[in-house]
């Protein structure tokens, strides 16, 4: 395997993604942030596999709490290119209680308020802090491993590729199909599913 391909999900520095074990803890972890704004980004980043800039830049607005779908601004195009990204119905009545959304959604002042009014690098430094608290070390302990760990999951659950990569914002599906590459365990899992 070349080191050198920046599409690859483990190089010299170790594994770049969350396992299913890794996610769960970290989901774990996040439940008891002390701040409810820190959970609700954690979870955020967890559900959606966005990038960390990507859920920092969601405006009240975003949130469709009735279809339970986050839209979210794919911030790596040169376009305006938005995604509707769906959210389990039990995150989207946290996001509603945490950031009371539906009092902020009927003010046509606050709509366009973002959720989170953390800095890039205080938010990262929250999320290694939770990924510290749930027991995650090596270079998979960052928001992009929690993206890379959603990427795998959804390959896991039989996702197809296309609905992946619309989710996550991918223009191509030749980056998205880097999901299909995991080694170790999880490559072993996925081919005894075919044994």
């Amino acid at each position: 395997m070349p080191f050198d391909n920046k599409l690859t999900l483990v190089d010299r520095k170790g594994r770049k993604y969350l396992t299913a074990a890794e996610r769960q803890s970290f989901i774990q972890a996040a439940r008891t942030a002390d701040h409810p704004e820190v959970q609700t980004l954690a979870l955020m980043l967890t559900y959606t596999g966005c990038r960390i800039s990507e859920a920092l830049a969601v405006r009240m607005c975003d949130v469709d709490l009735y279809r339970s779908l986050v839209n979210i601004q794919s911030l790596k195009r040169r376009t305006e290119v938005w995604r509707e990204v769906p959210i389990p119905s039990e995150f989207a009545r946290e996001l509603e209680l945490t950031h009371q959304l539906r009092r902020q959604q009927a003010a046509t002042r606050t709509r366009i308020t973002r959720l989170w009014k953390f800095s890039r690098s205080t938010a990262y430094r929250k999320i290694t802090g939770l990924m510290e608290v749930a027991n995650v070390k090596g270079t998979q302990a960052s928001p992009k491993g929690l993206r890379h760990g959603f990427g795998i999951a959804a390959v896991e659950a039989g996702v197809p590729l296309p609905t992946i990569a619309a989710v996550l914002g991918h223009s191509s599906i030749t980056t998205t199909a880097i999901y299909t590459t995991a080694i170790g365990k999880e490559a072993r899992d996925l081919l005894q599913k075919m044994w």
